[in-house]
Parts: C-alpha cells; structure tokens; sequence
C-alpha cells in the first residue's frame, strides 16, 4: 500500500472529481480512497481510466457503508461499488464505522466471502477503537490489513496507532491535515519555515515518520502536487520531538454513532 493517497471524501463535483484522480495519478500517486457514501464511486473509476495508468498499478480502497453492513447487504453493494467503479475487485474494502448495522461476527464473516472469492484483496476496518480492533482481529480468518482513522498532529491518536501496531494492523490517516487547522499552528509552521516547506507537508512527513499512510483530499493540482511533495521532507528527531509534544486533541469528525461516544 503506497504510503500516500488521495482521499475523495466531500468530493462531490463530478468533473472535479474526475480531474482530481487522473492529476494525481499522472503525477505519480498510486493509492486512490472512496467510499460508497461519498457518493462519487463512478467518477473515481472515470479518474481511474482517464489516466494513462495501468489499472494494476492503483491500490484502490473503497468503504461499505454503516446501513450495508448485514451480510447480505455487503455482497449486494460491494458488487454495486465495483460496477461503479469499474472494476473486478478493489484492493482494499473496509468496514466504515462499527456502527447501526455492524455485527462483527456476521459482517465479518461476509467480508470473508468477498476475499475467498477474489471480489476484495485485503480486508479493512475504519474508525475502530482499541478494543474494536482487537475483536475484529480475533473474528476475521483472513488478515485485517488496515484500520483506517482521523489522525494527524492534533489528533496524534497513540494509544490506536500502537494497538493497531500490536495486532499487524497498518493505519491509513484520513483529515491527516485536520481540515487545514495544521495551517495555524506554530509548532508546524516554524519546522515548515525551516525546511522551506508547507505546514501540510510536514504534517504528512510527520504522519510517515510514525508509519502511518496519509490520504489527504485535494482537488485543485496545487494542493494535489503539494501532498506529494512532502514526500521530499525528511524531519529529523527534534522536528518530530517537537510535533510530539504538541499538547492538543483536535477531532474534526465526531459523528453521534462514533465508538468512542
């Protein structure tokens, strides 16, 4: 799974859409995000084939929604997802939220369906607590591969990340620019100003150095070649020192049905 992606949530604008996945894979991405409540599953696989990329070279994740999470409704929709999006099977799938109709044994068990039948390459779990991953982790018979959750310097989220470490759970960061609140911080703007790049980068540059995949939305091409810069900074230990000891738990997604509420 390439360390970095584009995430497409509140992506809306179908042309925008479009034009988002294709820039971004012209320019070197390989690691595309949705999710059938994004609404935007057929302009992502539209992007998909408007770039001149080979379809196996794009890791492509999507997500079944917390009303699709009864058995049958997670075969029934995966395979609505993969006509939308154009494709035989997805590169990863994931379970959006523990939520409503989330019941880890039977809907687990149907995401073992998909993957023994080659409709879904790796198994994903999405805004699962602690406790939530361990479960999904002892049910599943095929590898979790991913929990996938907000996560960047103001919402640095430790004790998730080393519980996911502990079951060989890779974590995908979504909001991992906080809704461009790591644009006003001074601790990330002074590392910035230092390696002559943007609080975004070294956000995402942070995010790497704790091993964790970051998939910032961006639609305009400026914003799109600026995530991916930041693969060009490497902090050193007191840049992460310091963005460690940023003492604030800023959650920008915090819906009603959340595990931890």
């Amino acid at each position: 799974m390439p360390r970095l992606g584009l995430g497409t949530w509140e992506n809306t604008d179908p042309e925008a859409c479009r034009n988002a996945v294709a820039t971004a894979l012209e320019m070197g991405y390989r690691h595309i995000d949705t999710a059938q409540i994004y609404g935007n599953e057929a302009e992502v696989g539209d992007g998909i084939a408007r770039a001149d990329v080979d379809r196996d070279e794009v890791f492509l994740a999507s997500k079944v929604w917390i009303d699709n999470l009864a058995p049958e409704d997670v075969r029934r929709t995966t395979e609505e997802s993969l006509d939308r999006l154009g494709v035989d099977a997805v590169d990863l799938m994931y379970v959006h939220w523990p939520a409503r109709e989330y019941d880890p044994e039977p809907t687990l068990n149907a995401f073992n369906e998909l993957y023994d039948d080659g409709l879904i390459d790796r198994i994903g779990i999405s805004n699962f607590e602690p406790e939530e991953v361990a479960d999904a982790v002892e049910i599943s018979d095929a590898p979790v591969f991913a929990n996938q959750f907000e996560c960047h310097p103001l919402l640095q989220q430790a004790e998730l990340r080393e519980a996911c470490a502990e079951h060989d759970v890779e974590v995908v960061a979504y909001s991992p620019l906080a809704r461009g609140e790591v644009f006003d911080v001074p601790e990330l703007t002074e590392i910035a100003e230092k390696h002559g790049a943007s609080e975004a980068q070294v956000s995402l540059a942070w995010l790497r150095e704790k091993g964790v995949t970051a998939i910032p939305k961006a639609t305009s091409e400026a914003h799109i070649r600026d995530n991916w810069e930041s693969l060009s900074v490497t902090l050193d230990d007191e840049d992460v020192a310091a963005i460690d000891a940023i003492d604030r738990e800023d959650r920008r997604v915090d819906p009603g049905f959340a595990p931890w509420n």
